[in-house]
C-alpha cells in the first residue's frame, strides 16, 4: 500500500491515530444505526446484528472527509501506521474466532464443496479481470474477497501484492454490495430449492455469500421466515470453515498475481518474489491463534478447563473478546486509515468494469454452490 509509514515518533503518530479512531467509532455507530433502521422496517429479523460492517462505513466516512475538507500532512504518519500495523494485529486476532475442529464437522463431502466454491470465486474473477483488461491487483483483491471471507481476505492480501488505497476501497465496496444482495435474496432462493432440507440450505448460504456477518444475517432471516435453527448452525460452521482457507489461499493467489506480472513483464525486475514473501507473517500469527483456539476448546471439553487455566465460560469470554477486538477495532482503525488516505481522483481510471467482474463472480459462486449441493448434498451430514 502506498501510504507512508516512516518516521514514527510517538507524538507524530497521535494526530493520525486519533483521526482514525474517531472515524472508526463513527463507522461503528453508523453501522448500528443502519441495523436499527433495517430492524425497524422489518427487513431484518428481531435479534439480528447490522449486516452493514462498521469497517465499510468507516471507509466511506474516511473517503468523504479526505475528499471534502481534506487532511494536513501532520496526519499522514499516524494514518499510515494504522493502515500497516493495526491491520496486521486485527487479522492475527481473528484467528481466535476459528476452531479447526469445526471444519471436521462438515465431513469428507462438505470440504470439497467449500473448495469448489472458493476455486470458482478465484478463477472466474481472475479470468474476467484479464478478459476486461482490468488491474491485476484489483482483480486479485475481488477474487479473494469473493472466494474466501469478504473484507478480511481483501485486507490480508492487500499488503502482499502492495495494493493501492483506491483498489482496496473499490474491492471492499464491491464485496459489500454483492454480499448484501445475497444476504437479502438468498434465504428465499435456498428455501425454493431446498425446502425441508435445512442442511442443504445452510450449506448454500455459507458458501454463496461473501462476508461472515452477511452469512449470519441471511441464516437468521431464513430461521425467522421458515423456522429452522439448523440452518443457522450449518451456515455458520460452513462459513467459518471457509474462512480457515485464508491460510492457504492468500499465498496462492499472491503467487498467481506475481507470476502473471512477471510473465507479462510487469513485475518488479520481471521476477517472482521468494516464496516466503508470498506468505505474510501475520497469516502465520492468524494460524497460531486458530490452533490456540482449537487446543483450548479441546482441553476445555476433555478436562473441564482450557489449558488447565480457564473454565469453559471464561475461555469463551476470552476468545470472544479478543477476536471481536481484532475484527471491530483493529481492522476498523486500519480501514478508517484507508478511507482517510484515499483520494477519489484516482478512481477515475478504474471505471465500472470491476463491478461487472464482482457481479459475475458472485453469480458463479452461487450457481456452483446450488448445483453441487443439489447433486451431492445428501452425502453431507453435520
Amino acid at each position: 500500500m502506498a501510504t507512508s509509514t516512516k518516521n514514527y515518533g510517538a507524538i507524530g503518530l497521535l494526530p493520525g491515530l486519533l483521526a482514525c479512531l474517531i472515524v472508526m467509532m463513527a463507522g461503528i455507530y453508523g453501522a448500528q444505526l443502519i441495523g436499527e433502521l433495517l430492524l425497524a422496517t422489518g427487513v431484518l429479523p428481531e435479534g439480528s446484528a447490522s449486516p452493514i460492517s462498521g469497517i465499510f462505513v468507516a471507509i466511506m466516512l474516511g473517503i468523504l472527509i479526505r475528499n471534502t475538507i481534506g487532511l494536513p500532512d501532520l496526519f499522514k504518519t499516524g494514518i499510515g501506521f494504522s493502515v500497516k500495523y493495526a491491520l496486521r494485529a486485527g487479522i492475527i486476532l481473528l484467528g481466535l474466532r476459528l476452531s479447526l475442529t469445526e471444519a471436521l464437522k462438515l465431513g469428507a463431502w462438505g470440504l470439497p464443496l467449500i473448495v469448489a466454491c472458493i476455486s470458482v470465486g478465484l478463477f472466474v474473477t481472475l479470468f474476467f479481470t484479464n478478459k476486461l483488461n482490468q488491474s491485476n491487483r484489483l482483480g486479485t483483491l475481488i477474487a479473494t474477497g469473493t472466494g474466501i471471507c469478504g473484507v478480511t481476505a481483501i485486507m490480508a492480501t492487500a499488503p502482499v501484492i502492495k495494493a493501492k488505497e483506491n483498489e482496496i476501497s473499490y474491492a471492499v465496496a464491491n464485496i459489500t454490495i454483492f454480499g448484501l444482495l445475497g444476504m437479502l435474496f438468498y434465504p428465499y432462493l435456498a428455501h425454493f430449492f431446498f425446502e425441508n432440507e435445512p442442511i442443504k440450505a445452510g450449506l448454500f448460504l455459507g458458501t454463496a455469500i461473501h462476508d461472515t456477518a452477511q452469512v449470519t444475517g441471511a441464516a437468521l432471516i431464513y430461521n425467522q421466515v421458515y423456522d429452522s435453527s439448523v440452518v443457522v448452525d450449518v451456515a455458520t460452521i460452513t462459513k467459518l470453515t471457509r474462512n480457515v482457507f485464508i491460510i492457504a489461499v492468500v499465498p496462492f493467489i499472491s503467487f498467481l498475481f506475481f507470476r502473471n506480472n512477471a510473465k507479462n513483464g510487469n513485475g518488479e525486475a520481471g521476477t517472482l518474489p521468494k516464496w516466503y514473501k508470498l506468505f505474510p507473517v501475520f497469516i502465520l500469527g492468524f494460524l497460531l491463534l486458530s490452533l490456540m483456539r482449537t487446543i483450548g476448546d479441546a482441553t476445555a471439553s476433555s478436562s473441564g478447563t482450557a489449558f488447565g487455566l480457564f473454565t469453559p465460560e471464561a475461555w469463551a469470554n476470552f476468545y470472544s473478546f479478543w477476536s471481536s477486538f481484532g475484527s471491530t477495532y483493529m481492522l476498523g482503525l486500519a480501514m478508517a486509515g484507508v478511507g482517510l488516505s484515499t483520494n477519489l481522483k484516482i478512481f477515475k481510471g478504474l471505471g465500472i468494469k470491476p463491478f461487472y467482474i464482482g457481479f459475475i463472480a458472485a453469480l458463479s459462486v452461487g450457481a456452483v454452490s446450488l448445483l453441487l449441493i443439489s447433486l451431492f448434498g445428501d452425502l453431507i451430514s453435520i
